[in-house]
């Protein structure tokens, strides 16, 4: 019988984590630490400056934006595939291809400023001052997205507002109380975000 009553009991424990495992909650808590930093190098995008050097060759040294089409053109070396790679990627290919005009090239790319590929975008979209996709950075959290936009507009429902994580059948939606943050200083509501965020806020009803 205590056999038995133990086994059950381990059942019932399984189960019970199992269903919270696969529950979809929608607390905000549920945000949490947001992002990892990670080891890897940042990754170029369209509408990234760079800055490269090419050494004992100012002449091909050059300051420049990569283009929409995710290219760059620098003296001697005409659309070499930026976005996508890491600076140290792109400084090693532009080696190469220096190579059949200079002797021993050594490049470096430096990002001077920064748009970030698709995936390493936050998107905030509705009633934001100035609804854009912005950058992710390290550690950047739901009050810098609101402030790099604008704020919001004097229409915005900010406590309905919702943070969209993930897409397709994998995407969550989780409540966002942007009048508390904002207006408040409710720092419980300032959560971290993670690259691909979608932040939506709606209009308020009147």
């Amino acid at each position: 019988m205590k056999r038995n009553r133990l086994l059950t009991g381990i059942l019932v424990l399984v189960s019970t984590l199992l269903l919270a495992a696969c529950s979809s909650s929608q607390s905000p808590r549920d945000l949490g630490e947001g992002a990892s930093s990670g080891a890897g190098d940042y990754i170029i995008g369209a509408g990234d400056e760079l800055q490269i050097y090419v050494r004992n060759h100012p002449d091909l040294s050059v300051s420049l934006p990569v283009r929409p089409d995710g290219r760059i053109s620098v003296p001697m070396v005409q659309d070499v595939p930026a976005s996508g790679k890491s600076p140290s990627e792109l400084a090693g290919e532009l080696e190469r291809e220096l190579s059949r005009y200079i002797r021993d090239p050594n490049v470096t790319v430096m990002v001077m400023s920064f748009v970030g590929s698709y995936d390493d975008q936050v998107r905030i979209i509705g009633q934001a001052v100035q609804p854009q996709a912005i950058a992710y950075r390290d550690g950047m959290t739901v009050l810098d997205a609101i402030i790099q936009v604008g704020g919001l507009t004097q229409f915005a429902a900010g406590n309905r507002a919702r943070l969209v994580r993930g897409s397709g059948d994998n995407a969550s939606s989780y409540r966002l109380r942007l009048n508390d943050l904002l207006n408040d200083g409710d720092m419980r509501q300032n959560h971290r975000l993670r690259p691909g965020d979608v932040i939506v806020i709606p209009e308020a009803f009147f």
